[in-house]
C-alpha cells in the first residue's frame, strides 16, 4: 500500500504543480509548436521513469534498435496493466501520441497533457467517431508523429499473459494507409506491478521487447488482409520467448 500511496501522491502532485508548466508550454507552442511538443514529451517521460523507480520496477529492454529514430511508426502492444503506458511511453524517441479510451478525456490536467502529446480519444461505442479517430491518427503519422495503440481494446485480465484477446483489425489501417512501419511491443509481467494484487504495488521485473519493423507492403496478400492476426502472432512469440526472463 505504501508504494501505491507514494505513486498516487506523485501523479496528483505533478498534475497540480504542472499547471504553470502547462501555461509555459502553451506559450512556447505559440512561437514553436515543435519545441513545445518535444519538451512536453520529455517532461512526461521523466515523470514516468520516476514513477517506475518509485514502484520498484526493474525493466529489461530488448530490441530498441528496431525502432526508427527519424520516421514515425505505429506501435502495437499487448495490454495488461496501467503501467504498460508508463513503461512504453518513457521509451519513445520521437513525438508519439497514444490512442486512449474516450473516458480519459474527462480528467482535467491529465487530458491537457495528453492533448499536448498528440494523444487521441477513442469512443469504443460509436463506430463513426471511432473511424474519425483512426483517420486522425493516419494524418498524424503522415505529419511525422508516431502512434501507439493497444488493439486488444481493453486491458487483458486473463490469468495467462500468453492468452491474448483478439486484435481489432481497424487499428492497423493506421499503418496500411500511411505506409509507416508497425513496431510490435511485447510486455511481459506488467500486471504483476499492480493489477495482479490490487491495491498493492509490488517491486517487479518486467520485459519490454520491440520486434523487427513490419512493413505492410512486404507481406503476402493473405497476411495484409489479416494484419491483426499476423502481428498478434509476432507478439505472442516474443512474450513466450521472454517469459523465462521474469
Amino acid at each position: 500500500m505504501i508504494r501505491l500511496i507514494i505513486v498516487a501522491i506523485t501523479v496528483i502532485g505533478f498534475l497540480i504543480l504542472s499547471i504553470p508548466i502547462l501555461l509555459i508550454e502553451w506559450i512556447i507552442g505559440k512561437f514553436s509548436p515543435r519545441t513545445k511538443e518535444i519538451s512536453s514529451l520529455r517532461i512526461i517521460q521523466g515523470v514516468f521513469k520516476f514513477i517506475l523507480w518509485e514502484a520498484g520496477t526493474k525493466v529489461t529492454i530488448i530490441g530498441e534498435e528496431n525502432i526508427p529514430k527519424d520516421t514515425p511508426v505505429l506501435y502495437i502492444g499487448n495490454h495488461r496493466s496501467y503501467f504498460d503506458i508508463v513503461l512504453s511511453y518513457s521509451r519513445c524517441p520521437i513525438r508519439t501520441g497514444y490512442i486512449a479510451k474516450k473516458e480519459m478525456e474527462r480528467y482535467p490536467l491529465l487530458s491537457n497533457w495528453m492533448r499536448y502529446l498528440h494523444c487521441l480519444f477513442l469512443d469504443r461505442k460509436d463506430i463513426k467517431q471511432g473511424l474519425k479517430t483512426i483517420l486522425t491518427a493516419i494524418e498524424k503519422v503522415k505529419s511525422g508523429i508516431s502512434i501507439c495503440i493497444f488493439p486488444e481494446g481493453t486491458r487483458n485480465a486473463n490469468a495467462d499473459e500468453l492468452e491474448l484477446l483478439p486484435f481489432h483489425e481497424g487499428s492497423f489501417k493506421i499503418a496500411s494507409k500511411s505506409g509507416c512501419a508497425i513496431i510490435p511491443m511485447a510486455m511481459n509481467n506488467t500486471a504483476e506491478i499492480f493489477e495482479a494484487h490490487m491495491p498493492k504495488i509490488k517491486s517487479t521485473h518486467v520485459v519490454l521487447e520491440y520486434g523487427k519493423p513490419i512493413y505492410v507492403k512486404e507481406l503476402s496478400r493473405e497476411d495484409q488482409k489479416h494484419l491483426g492476426v499476423y502481428t498478434q502472432n509476432v507478439i505472442h512469440e516474443l512474450l513466450e520467448k521472454n517469459q523465462k526472463l521474469v
